[in-house]
């Protein structure tokens, strides 16, 4: 494999797994706020889709289509990371999908040395190349999807990268209910 091909492989796992955090929840448990900053997983997906147009778009002459009144300047903070009433899940999801496809293109037409412009970056750090923002975006994805793997393991307890495989030890209720009274344990231990 290739370094762009393997690149590409990281950043569409990371972004199949912000995906999977979806699957299966009622509508309120996947909008529902469970950080005291307001975290939850469709507004994780929402933001995530305008750091691909933006990264991917922007950065590379190659803007999207389609508006998004949340990136307007003039729009509320942190409009990018909820989802409204009239927004839906599907909505949300097909224009993440979109966004990745876009930025697919942007990743497969340019070399990986092509040469971009992060226009909200300070201008020292602003010039860029395509292998740096994929590295970028990757990490930025990952990054949330770690902050979603927390979210849906809140919700009801699913955990891992996607659908059967948990990356986690086989343990029943009553194991992990064991394992987290030692962790507890060690903790007030470790701070007396």
């Amino acid at each position: 494999m290739d370094q762009k091909s393997t690149l590409r492989h990281y950043l569409q796992s990371a972004r199949d797994a912000v995906v999977w955090k979806l699957d299966g929840l009622p509508e309120y448990d996947a909008r529902r706020p469970l950080t005291p900053t307001g975290t939850n997983l469709l507004g994780l997906v929402k933001h995530l889709a305008g750091v691909e147009l933006g990264y991917f778009g922007d950065c590379f002459d190659r803007p999207f289509p389609e508006p998004f009144p949340w990136l307007r300047e003039d729009a509320e903070p942190n409009a990018d990371m909820w989802a409204t009433a009239a927004e839906s899940r599907e909505d949300v999801i097909a224009l993440y999908r979109r966004a990745c496809a876009h930025s697919d293109t942007t990743i497969e037409t340019l070399d990986l040395d092509s040469p971009g412009r992060v226009p909200w970056w300070p201008a020292d750090r602003a010039p860029v190349t395509l292998h740096f923002v994929l590295v970028h975006v990757i990490a930025e994805t990952n990054r949330h999807a770690g902050h979603a793997d927390i979210v849906r393991e809140t919700i009801d307890g699913a955990a891992g990268l996607r659908s059967g495989v948990s990356n986690l030890p086989d343990g029943d209720p009553a194991w992990w209910d064991t394992y987290r009274a030692k962790l507890e344990r060690v903790a007030r231990e470790a701070s007396a």
